[in-house]
């Protein structure tokens, strides 16, 4: 079932590049509207010239509170309402576990964690008192399972994904709804200089590792970002939308995997477990 509420009324951070501009097009072609909170106000200025008052562009780094919460603030009272919050702003760390510096962590973190932290907190309030609405969230596929060379971005990952799980136990009572999208591999800008950091630390040590991943990176079936939008547009339509959503063809079959081996090395040591349990 659909639900055919009029247009929608978006707040979508990162809205200035890959799946981010792309969801906020999509979002403002169909006819809603959407606050688009970036960092530089000019790096969508073009769409604000096709659809005027649609779009409501705001200045703030999710990283700062103060500045989140005053466009959470100027897009209700804009709007009149908000009905999709989006946390989609983040970017990735390369490195091993013994290459990235604390600091290096710590600044990913303020952006992929941090911020949207500071997105729920300022946008509870209103959604609670509205009755209703839909967090949304990018995760990643590898909020799921974890590689090598971005583990700290994946950890970033299960973090945003155990808030999202408890939030959505949370809020439920309020006809608050939540949802992560989970991409895999997609031909976006992910993998530029501004949604990608590499680690300033380099060890030759694990040179074979880093050649033999980036192989198989080359070999990698990367996914159309353009079709995205319809999937999205599914679930923020749909009246029970899911907690999780994979993007892509190419990641369940491995996450099967995964927590099939999972299951098994728990039950190989289940004897050890359970006499622990005293």
């Amino acid at each position: 079932m659909e639900n055919k509420q009029k247009e929608k009324v978006w707040f979508i951070t990162g809205s200035s590049r890959g799946f981010g501009k792309i969801w906020t097009e999509a979002a403002l072609k169909r006819g809603d509207k959407v606050a688009a909170a970036v960092r530089n106000i000019n790096s969508i200025a073009a769409l604000k010239e096709k659809y005027g008052d649609q779009i409501l562009i705001l200045e703030a780094d999710v990283t700062n509170a103060l500045q989140v919460q005053n466009a959470i603030s100027r897009a209700n009272e804009y709007f009149g309402r908000l009905d999709i919050v989006f946390n989609n702003a983040g970017y990735s760390l390369v490195g091993t576990i013994e290459e990235c510096s604390t600091d290096e962590v710590k600044a990913m973190y303020e952006t992929n964690i941090m911020g949207p932290i500071h997105v729920i907190q300022a946008a509870l309030p209103i959604l609670r008192a509205q009755g209703h609405g839909h967090i949304l969230g990018t995760s990643s596929a590898v909020g799921i399972y974890s590689n090598p060379l971005i583990g700290y971005y994946c950890s970033s990952k299960f973090a945003f994904e155990a808030i999202y799980d408890s939030l959505s136990k949370e809020v439920a009572e309020f006809g608050i709804k939540v949802t992560l999208i989970e991409p895999g591999a997609y031909r976006t800008e992910f993998g530029s200089a501004q949604s990608l950091k590499m680690a300033s630390k380099k060890l030759v040590d694990y040179d074979d590792l880093k050649n033999n991943l980036m192989e198989n990176l080359q070999k990698l079936e990367r996914g159309n970002p353009i079709v995205t939008p319809d999937a999205i547009f599914a679930v923020v339509d749909a009246e029970n939308p899911p907690l999780r959503l994979l993007l892509g063809k190419n990641d369940l079959p491995y996450i099967q995997q995964i927590y099939a081996e999972r299951l098994q090395e728990w039950e190989t040591w289940k004897t050890v477990s359970e006499a622990a349990q005293g």
